[in-house]
């Protein structure tokens, strides 16, 4: 059953902004002192920036605008409060893409998430967010001390091991991405092994109805969690499941795509998000994620906005098997090959998991030698598609996802 994390979750609207009022204004002052920023914030008054209103008519922050920073100035491009050593982790995501990460009072405030799942105190979390390079893993690890929970640092792989320690540990909490649980479950039946889940907390991919159908029926109730490695938890479902509660510490807006102007209530558009962690503040920073604000409050009892969970993406940066495609990286991946004409990403379902085809335009050419390339500079592996040179849609799309999220 879903429980409440703190009281900050169930405070009055009114509380909350007057929260956001004195909280956000030396945010705002922070990021103004950080070389990162440059000229964007200059002539702001700090003072005046109360409300996520006022926030309207600051810059947005793009994940392109990130990555030129930190090719600048290495490895946090001037965004951070301290340099990489005045952190507990260092972190890198594709692009590559540098994370700060500390350990201390829940950095991520993933907590916030697993009290709503019903995990703590004599629970045992098998996480399995990787622990390697990209920051889940400790995100989620975070989270669970913050709720009382021991836990299995599972990491991802092995599929049989991982079943046998969740039996032998007696593993009550699942956390890791929305498929992988499933085939922790299909290995401990071949196995003849009765594990002993009934909560998931999932993220870094959708959790499609079939999925979550199926996990109901064996006795699980799988919530999910919308966050970035860049801002940590953004938004989460509780056991209402209607909609997503937006964190405590954020802010978040939804804009008008290549804008930073806010669209009306319900109307879908980009997902902005400043944070309110001192350690590293970015200001509307513009996630790419798709979403709409869900008008009212929630039965669950917490009070803060909702919003209507991932609904695509602003551009055709795509997550696939809990990681991101990004054009670029299709880029990288033909300028390998001089035959190459041009190649699509192509993301679709088999059965309830994810799966990439990457298709290629040329005459002949090597599958081995390709599908070597896409693992090294996708990060993932997928199957090779060699098709005739013209034969792909002239509509400048270089990842498409079939999947369905109805």
């Amino acid at each position: 059953m879903s429980q409440f994390f703190d009281e900050l979750e169930t405070r009055s609207p009114e509380a909350r902004a007057a929260d956001i009022a004195a909280r956000l204004p030396a945010q705002v002052a922070l990021a103004q002192g950080l070389s990162g920023y440059g000229k964007s914030l200059a002539g702001v008054t700090a003072a005046q920036i109360t409300s996520v209103e006022d926030l309207a008519g600051l810059p947005v922050l793009r994940k392109s605008d990130l990555s030129a920073a930190q090719k600048k100035a290495p490895p946090f491009g001037g965004l951070t409060a301290t340099g990489a050593a005045g952190f507990s982790h260092v972190f890198q995501s594709p692009g590559p893409i540098y994370e700060p990460g500390n350990t201390s009072h829940d950095w991520w405030r993933a907590g916030r998430f697993l009290a709503a799942a019903g995990i703590g105190a004599g629970d045992i979390v098998q996480n399995c967010f990787s622990y390697h390079l990209t920051p889940a893993g400790m995100m989620f690890e975070s989270g669970a001390r913050a709720v009382g929970a021991a836990v299995l640092p599972a990491g991802v792989g092995q599929t049989e091991l991982q079943a046998q320690a969740a039996y032998d540990i007696g593993c009550t909490a699942y956390v890791g991405t929305p498929d992988y649980l499933k085939i922790i479950l299909d290995k401990a039946e071949e196995m003849g092994l009765k594990l002993k889940f009934t909560k998931a907390a999932v993220g870094g991919g959708a959790l499609f109805p079939s999925l979550r159908a199926e996990y109901k029926d064996r006795g699980i109730m799988c919530l999910q969690s919308y966050g970035t490695a860049d801002l940590g938890t953004i938004a989460y479902e509780t056991s209402a499941m209607e909609g997503m509660i937006v964190d405590e510490g954020v802010i978040v807006e939804i804009v008008r795509p290549g804008t930073g102007d806010p669209v009306a209530p319900g109307e879908v558009g980009e997902v902005v998000v400043t944070t309110l962690n001192p350690d590293y503040p970015l200001i509307r920073f513009a996630t790419g994620d798709m979403s709409a604000v869900m008008e009212g409050t929630s039965p669950c009892g917490r009070s803060n906005m909702r919003i209507k969970g991932w609904m695509g993406r602003a551009d055709q940066t795509t997550k696939i098997k809990g990681m991101f495609v990004r054009p670029e990286q299709v880029a990288a991946f033909v300028a390998k090959h001089s035959e190459i004409a041009k190649a699509r990403v192509v993301a679709t379902r088999q059965g309830e998991m994810d799966a990439m085809t990457v298709m290629v335009e040329a005459e002949g050419g090597d599958v081995a030698a390709y599908a070597k390339s896409v693992a090294e500079v996708l990060k993932l592996k997928g199957e090779i598609e060699i098709v005739a040179k013209g034969s792909l849609p002239n509509d400048g799309k270089v990842i498409e996802d079939l999947r369905s999220y109805e």
